[in-house]
């Protein structure tokens, strides 16, 4: 019966298919990007235009404040990208350790965790045990 129950679940598992958007993060930036982008060298021309300047000068300031603002948003991107994964990392070791050196408060804050979903504590007590059983799925959890 629970070989049949689990076949089941499976073939609906495989059946649903989820679909969540992906590229919060992406429309995010481009949005920002875009925004800034397009700000700046209207109000920069816009300005120029006011004191008389050619339009070869108000053309070219133009240009160069377009490609000195895609370069800063790039080199901006970059190191916020690269500083949140200098961050994860040294979560990722922060929990390696803590599970090593004090596995007792580490399950204490999974059960924690389970518990605010409503989860009594005999019910997630077999899920933080098994938890402990296998530490790259414990480290995984607690970093999600």
């Amino acid at each position: 019966m629970a070989v049949t129950l689990e076949a089941e679940k499976q073939g609906l598992l495989n059946l649903h298919t989820e679909k969540h958007f992906t590229a919060g993060k992406v429309v995010r930036d481009i949005i920002i990007g875009v925004s800034d982008g397009l700000t700046v060298p209207f109000a920069l021309a816009a300005g120029l235009s006011g004191t008389n300047a050619t339009s070869a000068i108000v053309l070219t300031a133009g240009i160069a404040e377009v490609v000195a603002g895609a370069i800063s948003m790039g080199l901006g991107g970059y190191l916020a990208a690269k500083s949140e994964a200098d961050h994860y990392d040294r979560e990722v070791k922060r929990e390696q350790e803590e599970i090593i050196a004090v596995p007792e408060t580490e399950a204490a804050e999974v059960g924690e965790i389970l518990a605010e979903y409503g989860i009594e504590a005999h019910e997630y007590a077999p899920v933080v045990n098994a938890l402990r059983k296998n530490p790259q799925a414990w480290l995984d959890f607690m970093m999600k």
